[in-house]
């Protein structure tokens, strides 16, 4: 069903989180956050969210310049356009060099927005439909101390989640592992180093074969596939990548190159729903395992990982976890839960499935901004 978008709102909130969150980049008090609303000729509206963070430290996004993109550019390319599809939305905004996350969360909100024109849920609309629960692992960040980790850990495995990933960085690393497989020997664990290393480190990372880690994502730098490629030559440990694979072309680059055997699919880093079911798809004819990476969402971006999780190559539980594991409050109703069993119940409900809490919404409000 063809239809036109007549009205683009820019929103960008800020929500501080439950507990700081660290990576190699650094910690991380506050998300400051665009979303997207897309509003149809007949007043119906979809929502997406920008999942880049406050500084261009993941990629060379950052919230200022999404808000800058989408304004200037991505939003004037599809106001007042006919679109058959969603699928559109991707052609009219991939010559903007870049900012996947910014063209991300526009695009997303498009496709929300179709799925509410036709009444169907959002997993439904792209595709999805392969599970109707999700399987949840939980991201914990770097910690002032082992005991910390080790404190967090615990309650995550209480709580039911089926993975545990930690942050990792030089100094930061085997002895952290070491301590974690001696108090979990048998949790699925994982360690995210978000390009802290080089190759001069691949002594260093082949000593972490002996914890049989499920995965060590994204190791070497943000842009270099063929070192990965070198490295995973060296490991028993599978390699994931994550900030290297933006398009189903690199992901099917660093395939044949053996860089990988695992990739992680965000739908920020790709620039939303279309690009992410290729690189799924490419994936998927490949025998390569995939799962929904986070980018500490809000409830918008938390729903729409849930409806990406139920495409079929999404085998290992993914970065979707509880909303109150990073906010006192979500903007969305109810908020995402998981099971006792470490699940998430993809919801039935149109769209995105969830509930916007707009008296909330308005609350954290820093800006917005309507565009015609």
């Amino acid at each position: 069903m063809a239809f036109q978008i007549d009205c683009i709102r820019l929103r960008q909130i800020g929500m501080p989180l439950v507990h700081f969150f660290e990576t190699s980049f650094g910690r991380t008090y506050e998300r400051a956050m665009v979303l997207v609303e897309a509003v149809s000729s007949d007043g119906v509206s979809g929502w997406g969210e920008v999942t880049a963070g406050e500084n261009p430290f993941y990629n060379e996004e950052w919230t200022l310049s999404a808000w800058h993109i989408l304004r200037d550019y991505a939003a004037p390319r599809l106001l007042g356009k006919k679109l058959e599809s969603a699928e559109d939305v991707d052609p009219l905004t991939r010559h903007i060099r870049g900012h996947n996350m910014g063209r991300g969360g526009i695009e997303a909100a498009v496709w929300d927005l179709q799925a509410r024109l036709n009444g169907n849920p959002l997993w439904k609309e792209i595709g999805g439909g392969a599970r109707q629960e999700i399987s949840c692992g939980v991201s914990i960040g770097i910690q002032n101390s082992i005991p910390e980790l080790l404190k967090k850990i615990e309650t995550e495995v209480t709580a039911g989640y089926q993975r545990i990933k930690i942050k990792i960085k030089p100094g930061w690393d085997y002895d952290v592992i070491k301590e974690v497989r001696r108090e979990f020997p048998g949790i699925k664990l994982m360690g995210d180093a978000n390009s802290a290393y080089t190759l001069a480190d691949a002594d260093r990372l082949r000593r972490l074969d002996e914890f049989y880690l499920m995965m060590l994502e994204q190791p070497l730098d943000h842009d270099e596939i063929f070192d990965h490629a070198e490295l995973q030559a060296q490991l028993e440990t599978p390699i994931c990548l994550d900030e290297c694979i933006r398009s189903a072309h690199q992901a099917a680059q660093a395939i044949r190159l053996k860089a990988c055997k695992i990739i992680n699919i965000k739908l920020g880093r790709v620039g939303g729903f279309g690009e992410a079911k290729r690189v799924h798809d490419i994936c998927l004819q490949n025998n390569i395992p995939v799962w929904c990476g986070g980018m500490l969402e809000a409830g918008i971006g938390r729903a729409h990982n849930i409806a990406l999780s139920t495409l079929p190559g999404f085998v290992l539980p993914g970065d979707v976890s509880a909303s109150k594991r990073y906010w006192k409050q979500d903007v969305i109703n109810p908020w995402v839960e998981v099971s006792p069993q470490g699940t998430i119940r993809v919801p039935d409900g149109v769209g995105f499935g969830y509930t916007l809490d707009p008296a909330f919404l308005d609350s954290i409000t820093v800006h917005q901004e309507e565009l015609r």
